[in-house]
């Protein structure tokens, strides 16, 4: 039962994931937020949890990132302001879910997995 329950909340999780943050684009976000992870898992050796969470956390980051270019076209200032605290939150959930460890390879690595440099 106990078994049951935790498939049927993580297939829930997964949906809504998938569902919730459905990029207008054609999938380019969701794909984008799939090989970002897979880098960072690469590197950090995430769990499977923590590979579905990171996902997550990546799609919704690039998703406000493509959000606030769009709202902020004409304002750089206002612009910079939006993306630093988007890239905030990120950074305080991701350390969230990473271990030690891992957060310090992410720190060491994260540079070259910027949102904005993965076109």
């Amino acid at each position: 039962m106990k078994n049951g329950f935790i498939c049927l909340a993580f297939a829930l999780l997964l949906a809504a994931g998938t569902t919730h943050a459905a990029p207008a684009d054609g999938g380019k976000l969701s794909t984008r937020a799939t090989e970002l992870t897979r880098r960072m898992a690469e590197r950090t050796k995430l769990s499977e949890g923590q590979y579905v969470k990171v996902r997550q956390l990546n799609l919704r980051l690039l998703t406000e990132m493509a959000e606030a270019r769009k709202q902020f076209a004409s304002d750089a200032a206002g612009l910079d302001k939006t993306l630093a605290d988007v890239q905030m939150r990120y950074e305080w959930d991701l350390a969230s879910i990473l271990w030690p460890k891992q957060l310090a390879a992410y720190d060491d690595i994260k540079q070259n997995f910027t949102a904005a440099s993965i076109r």
